[in-house]
């Protein structure tokens, strides 16, 4: 027997791996799990969710509490709640934006689409891990608020309403960060970036000051801000604030029909464009 013939016989008998298709969820759940590993390896990229939410909890609780009026019979520290969560899950962008970036810059996303999976995978995956880690942020601050005075005063069933609001958004919030990570050439332009508009439009809002003493134009503005809608949901849910005055823009009269309907155009505008763009960028 030649040099060549036992080398066919050697790789007849090794034969190759067989190629399973995994469907798309499991592929999406593998990619999840190497982020959540990533995380338990530097625990320090949880401090957004942990040490952050703490920090603006007491800080707008005992500094600036005292000094703000606002309509809800328990006081600021459960009116403010509200607005710490919605902050909260609005960064869900933030996160989903740097790591995006920083895996297109390692040349990770290239070395997965390189694999025998779904191309969607990548994005679901790294959605699903961005969610559950903006959900650790919401259970500290629901632990952290209990401690300073904070109750659910409303029913089970909105309660965990409220929940699924804030999830909703998150989820919305995610493909924006999408969208720039993908657009964003790095990191420290996706930072930049989020940082003009994700601070404004979280504190041009009713997050933690009421929208009455500010002036017309700057109140319209608040009111019509998709956090807002948000945000009032979320306190009228758990019992915290009572329903808008009939002088509130129409989203804070009805907030959980509002924060639907935003969160649906959201993600059916900017859902395309976060493909194409991520598309375009994988494609060079």
């Amino acid at each position: 027997m030649t040099d060549v013939d036992i080398s066919k016989a050697a790789t007849a008998a090794v034969g190759r791996p067989e190629i399973r298709n995994t469907g798309l969820l499991r592929q999406s759940l593998s990619i999840a799990k190497r982020n959540l590993i990533h995380i338990k390896r530097m625990p320090e990229m949880l401090m957004d969710v942990t040490i952050q939410p703490i920090m603006f909890v007491l800080l707008f609780a005992y500094v600036f509490g005292a000094s703000i009026d606002t309509d809800s019979p328990a006081g600021y520290r459960e009116w403010l709640m509200g607005g710490i969560m919605g902050q909260t899950i609005a960064f869900a962008s933030f996160i989903v934006a740097v790591g995006l970036t920083a895996d297109l810059d390692k040349g990770i996303v290239d070395r997965m689409r390189s694999l025998p999976i779904n191309p969607a995978a990548v994005l679901v995956g790294r959605s699903m891990s961005s969610l559950l880690h903006s959900s650790i942020g919401i259970v500290v601050m629901s632990v952290t608020g209990l401690f300073i005075g904070w109750r659910i005063r409303g029913s089970f069933l909105d309660a965990l309403l409220a929940y699924a609001l804030l999830l909703m958004w998150g989820f919305a919030m995610i493909w924006v960060g999408i969208l720039v990570g993908s657009a964003m050439r790095s990191v420290e332009a996706v930072n930049a970036l989020m940082f003009a508009t994700m601070f404004p439009i979280t504190f041009l809002a009713n997050t933690f000051a009421p929208t009455d003493p500010m002036p017309t134009w700057l109140r319209v503005v608040a009111e019509w801000n998709p956090i807002s809608s948000l945000v009032q949901a979320v306190r009228e849910l758990w019992g915290n604030s009572p329903a808008a005055p009939d002088s509130a823009a129409l989203p804070l009269q009805h907030p959980v029909l509002a924060t639907l309907i935003w969160t649906v155009v959201i993600t059916a505008i900017v859902a395309p464009l976060a493909l194409r763009a991520f598309g375009r960028r994988t494609a060079t």
